[in-house]
């Protein structure tokens, strides 16, 4: 065989690997994501919904959040709150009283931005949680980290 006929084998030789590695990829990817399998978000049914995000303003071992205009002004009320100290879910149990745990997933770290009824859904594995951050459903095996909050004059103070 010449160089040139050799040239053009490994050429066909990397072109046909290279394919054959991108197929496998593509086709991980494709099983990895979909179906309904127990632990997708769309698996076991429900009306699962995006949570309204409000901004928290970060003060030295505090985030503050202003409930007027929210989701949260009305008891049952729950919403994504950001800020620069992290993410948080923030759910409202009574008229003065609110619930609030970190909104990153104990399964692979994802942020937790959905709901279904009074229950927190992780958009990434379908892991389901309660509105006090105990794991309902997996795949996460540990609860979310629960903060305490306090109520006055419209704010909510979650210590950190």
């Amino acid at each position: 065989m010449s160089d040139a006929n050799a040239h053009v084998s490994r050429r066909r030789f990397c072109a046909g690997a290279c394919q054959v590695a991108s197929g496998a990829t593509i086709a991980t990817l494709f099983t990895g994501c979909g179906g309904d399998s127990p632990t997708s978000p769309s698996g076991g049914g429900g009306n699962v919904t995006s949570l309204g995000t409000v901004s928290g303003r970060f003060t030295t071992g505090r985030v503050d959040v202003t409930v007027a205009g929210t989701a949260l002004a009305s008891d049952g009320g729950a919403a994504l709150v950001e800020s620069v100290a992290g993410v948080y879910l923030l759910s409202r149990t009574s008229a003065n009283s609110f619930t609030a745990v970190e909104a990153v997933c104990t399964h692979e770290g994802c942020t937790v931005s959905n709901a279904d009824g009074d229950q927190y859904v992780c958009p990434c594995h379908g892991s389901r949680y309660s509105r006090s951050g105990q794991v309902l459903r997996g795949p996460a095996v540990a609860s979310l980290r629960r903060y305490t909050t306090s109520f006055n004059d419209g704010v909510v103070t979650i210590a950190i």
